[in-house]
């Protein structure tokens, strides 16, 4: 009678013994869940092996397997090692971003005023939008959503010429689609986007078009911020954790705690509370207990007491359709409503992004982290062979800098400085500084377009004010915005230090102290502000 006996360790990539007068052989290279092949004129193996563990097994030891399929051989005895089993890897391929064109804007307001929030230009020759773009396709992401709204025109311009995947041709199945703000039939349809939750609930349908039916987990990002991240290090920690939702958060001091939506977590790191822009005592009752359970050290969780959201999610696919369509159909907003109401019965969980991040949020803050990128050893840098930040390709050439004193700034590209003192500022695409100026703790966003050396002589001629800025001007603590227009011998410095001041038919706000010179605005010669 055939007969066999056997037993195996089991462990990734080990192969299972071969069993004696081939009646059972080996056909994977995995322990659990691999195929057998029986041998026709072998015994029904599974009714044998029952049989023969009623009768002949009485005791069992833990860790120890028994194997015995006939009563004619000897019992034998292995050590059984339980399974290893891999972590799911993040796919790339399983991910889509939805990128929030932003609202109106108002406290970047007037930066605001003819362009969205994303649209807004930094660093030079950047614009805000490119952010997270770059930051998604650093992060192999591939299929992004673009949700706009307010002032969408330059931000549709923008991602049009910079961002145009595969320029008709195949890009594989990576896409970049602008989602604009629509109305549709019947009366829900008739309303703008109430919030940054209902602007992706009325695109909700296109998650369950057919090209995105493996989109596995979906990136809410915000237009507005300024950080580089590699999103799959996040969306990996939500798979490792077995969550629904997943918030990015930056450990907050107490100083700005009560301008973010602050969590609270538990041992596990998934978040038992979360509160929206709390002040007064609902804020002291948000300080976190310890910090330290994030990865922060003794001394910064002194420091940083609170956990802030970053207004960056991952969700998961079939949880976010949930949540939006029927959990809170009539909940609008992500961090006032959606993710308190989550926390309460889904697992969300807080991932710690302990690096440089700004909310681009209000005037002062822009100005800030535009200023802050001219300093020594900076706190962000755009520059990273390794993840570099892409813009729309303008093919301008080298700045041509004629007998200039510049310390501590950033020259972009195209510019013309002549006998000019730039420090502690920013110069953007196509500038033009003429001899005399003094340019001091100034971002200025450059121009659009040249103007030829005739036509600004023509304009000179004719008492106009070319694009740039003229002669013998000083400018401190300013924010000149594009195609403005300032003539010779304007001092801008604020000497009177007023915080808040509207002037836009002389061409300029203030906001926090910081003078904001509109875009195509026109200061005349020898104007003082």
């Amino acid at each position: 009678m055939d007969s066999f006996c056997g037993a195996s360790k089991a462990s990734a990539g080990a192969n299972v013994v071969n069993v004696n007068k081939g009646s059972i052989k080996n056909e994977g290279t995995h322990f659990w869940g691999e195929r057998i092949k029986k041998n026709p004129k072998s015994r029904d193996l599974s009714a044998l092996l029952w049989k023969n563990l009623r009768s002949g097994v009485k005791k069992a030891k833990p860790g120890v397997a028994y194997s015995v399929l006939t009563s004619d051989v000897n019992k034998e005895i292995v050590t059984f090692e339980a399974p290893v089993f891999e972590t799911q890897q993040a796919d790339p391929g399983n991910v889509a971003s939805i990128i929030l064109g932003g609202g109106a804007g108002t406290r970047l307001f007037p930066l605001t005023s003819k362009r969205a929030k994303p649209a807004v230009p930094i660093g030079g020759c950047y614009r805000l939008i490119d952010i997270p773009m770059s930051n998604c396709i650093n992060s192999g992401i591939k299929k992004i959503f673009i949700l706009t709204q307010f002032n969408s025109f330059s931000l549709n311009r923008h991602i049009a010429r910079t961002y145009n995947l595969g320029n008709g041709v195949s890009f594989g199945d990576g896409f970049v689609e602008v989602l604009a703000a629509t109305q549709t039939p019947g009366e829900a349809g008739k309303k703008w986007f109430q919030g940054t939750a209902d602007a992706v609930r009325q695109f909700i349908w296109v998650f369950e078009d057919a090209k995105n039916k493996n989109v596995e987990h979906v990136l809410i990002l915000s237009g507005d911020h300024l950080y580089r991240m590699n999103y799959m290090e996040f969306v990996q920690k939500h798979i490792d954790t077995n969550a629904d939702v997943t918030v990015s958060c930056v450990p907050m001091d107490d100083s700005r705690a009560s301008d973010y939506g602050l969590m609270k977590i538990d041992n596990t790191g998934r978040i038992v509370q979360f509160a929206e822009k709390p002040k007064g005592p609902d804020l002291k009752a948000m300080v976190q207990v310890d910090t330290t359970l994030l990865g922060l050290s003794r001394q910064e969780a002194m420091q940083f007491p609170y956990i802030a959201s970053m207004g960056v999610y991952v969700f998961r696919t079939d949880v976010l359709l949930k949540l939006l369509r029927w959990s809170y159909p009539s909940c609008n907003d992500f961090g006032s409503e959606i993710i308190p109401s989550a926390v309460r019965d889904h697992n969300v969980q807080a991932y710690l992004f302990n690096d440089y991040w700004e909310d681009i949020g209000t005037v002062k803050s822009f100005f800030d982290a535009n200023l802050g990128l001219t300093k020594q050893a900076p706190k962000f840098e755009f520059y990273d062979p390794q993840t570099p930040f892409f813009t729309s390709p303008r093919f301008l050439p080298p700045t041509k800098v004629d007998r200039c004193r510049i310390v501590d700034a950033i020259i972009s590209h195209g510019c013309f400085l002549r006998e000019c003192s730039v420090q502690h500022s920013i110069v953007g695409v196509r500038s033009r500084l003429e001899s005399g100026v003094e340019l001091t703790d100034t971002m200025m966003m450059g121009a659009d377009y040249y103007q030829t050396e005739s036509e600004i002589a023509s304009l000179l001629a004719e008492g106009k004010v070319p694009i740039g800025v003229g002669q013998n001007t000083k400018i401190r603590n300013c924010i000149i915005d594009k195609n403005a227009k300032i003539g010779k011998d304007v001092i801008i410095t604020n000497a009177d230090g007023v915080e808040e001041a509207d002037r836009p038919s002389e061409g300029f706000y203030i906001r926090s102290g910081i003078t904001a010179v509109l875009k195509n605005a026109t200061i005349k010669d020898g104007t003082l502000i």
